[in-house]
């Protein structure tokens, strides 16, 4: 047996929306057999442009049965059927978390109209439910509303039925299978291809852009989690809807993907990277000389027009390594603008020798600040190797005088010594 659902909603993302409207109709493979249709008040604000979408205003849903009111009767219709929707994780997570908020604890297995669409009837322009009832000639009245939307799916769901020669509803069924749990239009294909190893992945979307990069220490397990239906987040909801394709590319170690994906996410800028797409304010100890011909080292934030010393993400970063140069070379604070009270009194005394009151000269002072200037420019440089991807090669990460500046795969068979980067 089968329960065909559609819902309407506040919001795309179950974590933090409601349901206005639920139909459910369980259907035995040949005509529907139950039926429940009913508005619901979710308990929170309907969003204008929701409204406008579905028709359905707070006004309507104020006295409705909450979700709670009615989740005993949803639940006895959903127990021990599959749960059928277009598009069935997005309606599966908001029901699943309701039912739960109502003390239910709900799984079941699922079947998407989209994948199985996708499959069992290839090439249509668009696989969304107005437009996939144009093609298939089905008759669909209330678009946006869960008794129209649900009756559709009802039709869409017979057909699919009967013309599923290949037995592609089993094979969703199957244990083993992920066609439920990854977006509905993503290829299976896609997701097979991903291999166990360590690696960056891109999610893409209709028109082949990259709209997420990931870094993972297993590229399969970790693709896998994205689309886990425990999940209710928004950005769950968001692979789920705008991600149409997935391809990876294979680093050899953790290390070098976590490199490669801070590379690409600055290179692509992709739509659902959040972390490293904030502004960098870095910082930086810059050096000049000043009008009396004293030779100033100070943190400013980075200027091309000063020779840069050091850079620093965080302005206390940069403020330590200097306090740090201060107190090895005897350098005086004020001059360097660490005017902070606190090491003002306990260290100003003991490391000015008069270079801010002119008491010590410029050439004096001037040649502490260069032995400074010269500890800070020559930083190590060294490089980290470790496997690469196949066996015969290796990676390495270079770090020049303190800053990264390539990372790489290469390999050496025989004679033939090659280099490529990555």
């Amino acid at each position: 047996m089968y329960a065909i659902v559609d819902i309407e909603t506040t919001g795309s993302y179950a974590a933090a929306n409601g349901i206005t409207e639920i139909c459910i109709q369980v259907f035995d493979g040949e005509k529907v057999i139950e039926r429940f249709d009913s508005l619901v008040n979710p308990l929170q604000p309907i969003p204008p442009y929701i409204q406008a979408m579905t028709g359905i205003t707070y006004e309507m849903v104020a006295l409705a049965p909450t979700f709670d009111e009615i989740a005993n009767r949803v639940y006895e219709l959903l127990q021990d059927n599959i749960f059928v929707a277009h598009n069935v994780n997005f309606d599966y997570s908001f029901v699943r978390i309701q039912l739960q908020y109502s003390g239910y604890q709900y799984n079941a297995h699922k079947l998407c109209t989209v994948r199985l669409s996708r499959k069992i009837f290839p090439g249509f322009q668009s696989y969304s439910l107005g437009k996939l009832c144009k093609s298939l000639q089905i008759r669909h009245e209330d678009q946006h509303r869960a008794g129209g939307d649900s009756d559709a799916t009802v039709i869409l769901f017979k057909k699919l039925l009967e013309n599923d020669k290949d037995g592609q509803i089993d094979k969703s069924l199957k244990r083993a299978s992920k066609e439920q749990a990854l977006p509905p239009n993503v290829s299976k294909t896609d997701f097979d291809k991903l291999p166990y190893t360590a690696g960056v992945y891109y999610f893409h979307d209709e028109k082949g852009n990259v709209v997420y990069v990931g870094k993972a220490k297993n590229i399969r397990y970790r693709v896998s989690s994205h689309f886990s239906s425990n999940s209710t987040s928004r950005q769950r909801q968001n692979f789920m809807r705008y991600v149409y394709s997935i391809t990876y590319e294979e680093c050899g170690t953790e290390l070098m993907a976590a490199i490669k994906e801070s590379a690409e996410i600055k290179r692509l800028w992709p739509r659902f990277n959040a972390s490293q797409k904030k502004r960098e304010d870095l910082f930086a100890i810059i050096s000049y000389e000043d009008m009396n011909g004293y030779l100033r080292i100070v943190v400013d934030k980075n200027n091309k027009g000063y020779e840069v010393l050091g850079s620093y993400h965080h302005i206390e970063n940069a403020k330590a390594a200097l306090r740090q140069l201060v107190s090895d070379f005897s350098l005086c604070p004020r001059m360097c603008f660490l005017n902070e009270e606190l090491f003002e009194e306990n260290m100003h005394k003991s490391l000015c020798r008069g270079a801010c009151t002119r008491q010590e000269s410029a050439p004096e002072y001037n040649g502490r600040v260069r032995q400074a200037i010269d500890q800070l420019k020559n930083q190590p440089s060294f490089a980290i190797i470790d496997k690469g991807i196949t066996s015969d090669e290796k990676s390495c990460i270079l770090v020049w005088k303190g800053r990264f500046f390539w990372h790489g795969i290469y390999w050496a068979r025989h004679s033939d010594r090659r280099c490529y980067i990555i």
